[in-house]
């Protein structure tokens, strides 16, 4: 697999020596900010404790470095600290220390890891108490200037943290909490200002924290520059201003590029998509309406048309049973209605009968499949199957069918191997529980397509999958435990 881009950049931290690459991206970050921010005191709390590898805290100072690059830095406007723990907490960069962006990154790059124990309380309590104080730079409260933390951590705190962050509330200070990896989620919840929906994130790796850049810089925007207007963009047909930035769109007719930025002539976005969905007893029926959330996240990020994309649903157990075929339903709010009528079988798992029933009978013209459209087929499992897969996974794959499959908890790898289409590692996701879906959407990118106007096709469909698991993973972090 490819990953795109950006992601591709922070992988290369961990590869290629993290402060060399550090210092490289230091000089690129700094190229071009994008919008005046409101005036803050702002105060990045980050976890080096031994749980953090080096490369991966390297990867923390280029998130850092990122966010502070979309900031309004100046004594006036936005001031920046950074207090760094572990077992203790060492102020790094004090909010009256530097006062432009190149100065403070500079000293972002010569922060090292203090590699010791998870501290959070404490951290936030010398937030408080010092980084956040008068004597360190601070200014005097006042609704003119917002006090804000960012906390990133990746494990469970050895202190309590509940009551210091409640303190830190109510001093006035608005707290965004991010969790790494396998962070406890419960303590995210318990530092976070509400609403927690704002104000909680969680990635599953460093390697990915990069992502999180643009909500900060949105977040934080205050007079947005136009970005559009000033032709200070690098779209190829279409510019759309958005609060902090600008996304790309293209013409009538074509089609937006996996780049984000080009377009083609293609015009055929068609998918027949049909979620093939495990109702057995495994499963149980709480994690059974997630999936059906989870189902419902993605429709909503689907071009669902008479001409577009149609989506039908299967649910096996023992037995097969077609919910609903394709092209029945032709709106979201249809489509998302039927997905929630759908009824638990909770029974055995016979995921080989399964595919045999999508190739004979779903993805058939009778059944509404149209000829000449793409058509993708997402099984989704918990379990070991209860009969053979080989012969009806090779089958569905003759038939022409792109072959995902979703594994969680007790599911083999080695039977979503199997299922999936070539190349497997880009078609097959594991994860060890329903609340860590998210995991599966950072390898939803497909980069190598025997048709270029199908595979604008299948990008389009991979990022909007990839959009639905992102909001559901939050929703899971908010209100799961």
């Amino acid at each position: 697999m490819t990953p795109t881009a950006p992601l591709f950049l922070l992988l290369l931290l961990g590869l290629i020596g993290a402060q060399a690459t550090f210092d490289q991206y230091m000089a690129a970050a700094m190229a071009k900010g994008q919008c005046k921010t409101r005036p803050m005191d702002l105060v990045f709390i980050i976890d080096s404790s031994r749980s953090v590898r080096p490369s991966e805290f390297e990867q923390v100072k280029v998130f850092l470095t990122k966010v502070i690059d979309g900031l309004d830095v100046s004594p006036s406007a936005t001031r920046v600290g950074v207090v760094n723990y572990a077992s203790r907490v060492k102020n790094e960069v004090s909010l009256k220390t530097h006062q432009s962006k190149t100065a403070l990154v500079k000293a972002v790059s010569k922060i090292d890891p203090l590699s010791t124990g998870t501290m959070t309380g404490l951290a936030i309590q010398y937030a408080l108490n010092v980084a956040f104080s008068e004597k360190e730079g601070a200014r005097v409260k006042s609704s003119d200037v917002s006090k804000v933390a960012i906390i990133v951590t990746d494990g469970r705190p050895q202190d309590n943290v509940k009551e210091v962050a409640q303190r830190a509330r109510d001093a006035g200070i608005e707290i965004f909490a991010i969790g790494v990896g396998r962070v406890d989620k419960p303590t995210l919840r318990q530092m976070a200002s509400e609403p927690l929906d704002d104000h909680v994130d969680y990635v599953e790796s460093y390697s990915v924290i990069e992502k999180l850049t643009t909500k900060f810089q949105e977040a934080f925007c205050e007079e947005p520059q136009d970005l559009c207007a000033t032709g200070d963009h690098d779209c190829q047909q279409v510019c759309i201003s958005t609060k902090a930035s600008y996304k790309c769109g293209c013409k009538d007719g074509f089609t937006l590029m996996d780049d984000g930025r080009s377009c083609s002539a293609c015009s055929n976005s068609a998918i027949d998509l049909v979620f093939v969905i495990d109702g057995s007893k495994s499963v149980r029926p709480e994690n059974f309406e997630l999936v059906k959330k989870w189902i419902n996240q993605i429709i909503d990020k689907l071009d669902v048309s008479e001409k577009n994309t149609h989506v039908g649903l299967v649910q096996y157990s023992s037995t097969v049973k077609s919910e609903f075929p394709l092209g029945r339903y032709n709106n979201k709010k249809d489509l998302k209605d039927a997905v929630k009528r759908m009824e638990y079988m909770e029974r055995g798992t016979m995921t080989g009968l399964a595919i045999y029933h999508i190739v004979n009978h779903d993805f058939t013209v009778l059944q509404g499949a149209r000829p000449g459209v793409q058509k993708i087929a997402i099984v989704f499992t918990d379990g070991r199957s209860q009969d053979y897969i080989g012969d009806a996974a090779k089958k569905a794959k003759q038939f022409g069918l792109k072959m995902y499959a979703v594994g969680v908890g007790n599911a083999l790898e080695s039977e979503l191997k199997q299922i999936a289409s070539e190349p497997v590692e880009e078609h097959y996701f594991y994860t060890a529980d329903f609340k860590a879906m998210s995991q599966i959407a950072k390898k939803l990118n497909i980069n190598v397509c025997d048709d270029p106007c199908e595979c604008d096709s299948l990008v389009k469909f991979q990022k909007k999958v990839d959009d639905a698991l992102q909001a559901l993973n939050k929703k899971y972090i908010l209100y799961g435990e």
